[in-house]
């Protein structure tokens, strides 16, 4: 792979293009509790578009510091009643005690998801901060899995780093972690968005060689924004390549071709990814359709 030219070096002129093949991926899709009644509308919209693809699940996530709980309990149980669809809905340790955790996973199970996406959570002050035990709340993603594992069975995924999470000492110790998470009855692994696929697939097969023995699935981030995602990126321990920059350089102001190099470069990312093996893919969708559709279409996941 060029540095300088990064995935869109790759042939597709060489390749079978994956609507093709015979084996349809799996994917996944990630929401966020909308704020605003112009947010919840095209979050809807959103949800509506993407459907017929007929994922395995929706997941949706939790604010900083649980802000965001009793709209992420609302989205998760109108994605299952509306739409049919498994919804997982994200917990954190943050900000709460042992037993009141538990409480919002008995509300879950009550009202019938039955899938968690288990995190250590960032700070109330959000990423980049430092994070603290909550008196008399568990320790870490770990201790929350087996938590969730004494209330039900539930079907539960847990977050990957492919580059490191900021606050693991090094690479080892990060996959130390991951291997607690899944000895503690994690189901699935969904990695933090990424750029590289060398970066991806060497975090996969280094979590099999320590013993990881669940689904390792990737994180893909469509980038239609280029400076949002840096700032993200910086806070999350994802790096951003010089060659992604040049692509977005000059673009400022010209959202439309953004978006059509954003859906170029992460449809690379995934036929790379396929290539090598990779059947499951998580979008996070940031509530819009467009991207994740096109990308999805690429890849040959169509409405049936």
């Amino acid at each position: 792979m060029s540095p300088d030219t990064g995935p869109l070096s790759t042939s597709v002129g060489t390749a079978e293009f994956p609507a093709r093949a015979p084996q349809r991926l799996k994917v996944s899709f990630e929401f966020s509790p909308p704020k605003t009644e112009a947010a919840e509308r095209t979050l809807w919209e959103t949800v509506n578009r993407l459907t017929p693809l007929q994922p395995t699940f929706f997941s949706v996530t939790y604010g900083a510091g649980g802000s965001t709980r009793q709209r992420t309990h609302e989205t998760v149980a109108r994605l299952k009643s509306d739409t049919g669809i498994d919804a997982a809905a994200h917990l954190t340790c943050v900000a709460a005690t042992q037993g009141e955790i538990d409480d919002v996973a008995r509300a879950y199970w009550d009202a019938g998801i039955r899938h968690i996406v288990a995190l250590r959570g960032d700070p109330p002050g959000g990423m980049g901060g430092k994070y603290s035990v909550h008196p008399g709340g568990y320790e870490n993603a770990a201790a929350l899995v087996a938590g969730l594992k004494k209330i039900g069975p539930f079907q539960i995924s847990v977050a990957g780093y492919p580059e490191k999470h900021p606050d693991s000492a090094d690479a080892k110790a990060d996959l130390e972690n991951l291997k607690r998470k899944v000895d503690a009855g994690a189901d699935r692994c969904i990695t933090q968005f990424f750029f590289e696929a060398d970066d991806f697939l060497r975090f996969r097969d280094s979590a099999a060689a320590a013993g990881v023995r669940v689904p390792v699935v990737p994180g893909i981030m469509p980038v239609s924004n280029f400076q949002g995602i840096s700032k993200m990126a910086g806070l999350c321990g994802s790096k951003v390549p010089a060659w992604l920059a040049s692509l977005f350089d000059g673009l400022d102001d010209d959202v439309e071709t953004r978006r059509l190099i954003a859906a170029t470069v992460a449809g690379d990312l995934c036929r790379r990814l396929q290539s090598e093996g990779v059947e499951q893919f998580h979008f996070y969708t940031l509530n819009r359709a467009d991207l994740t559709f096109a990308i999805c279409h690429l890849l040959g996941v169509r409405p049936r």
